[in-house]
């Protein structure tokens, strides 16, 4: 995996608009599956990475929570 695509080397405004993306999608009534899906896609992400976001987001409270 290059290492830009490793969440540690993906920029903290780029996790915070992957993270915030993933919240609308389920805002909009999709389910957890089918976001996850989609923003993987979206960004080209991996699903370990998307997790990982997902976790700092809710961590640290990231908008929009």
């Amino acid at each position: 995996m290059p290492q830009n695509q490793d969440p540690e080397y993906l920029s903290e405004p780029r996790r915070k608009e992957i993270f915030r993306a993933l919240v609308d999608a389920q805002d909009l009534k999709l389910s957890i599956l089918q976001s996850r899906a989609m923003i993987t896609r979206r960004f080209g992400v991996s699903a370990k990475q998307l997790q990982n976001i997902e976790r700092e987001g809710i961590d640290n409270d990231w908008p929009p929570l």
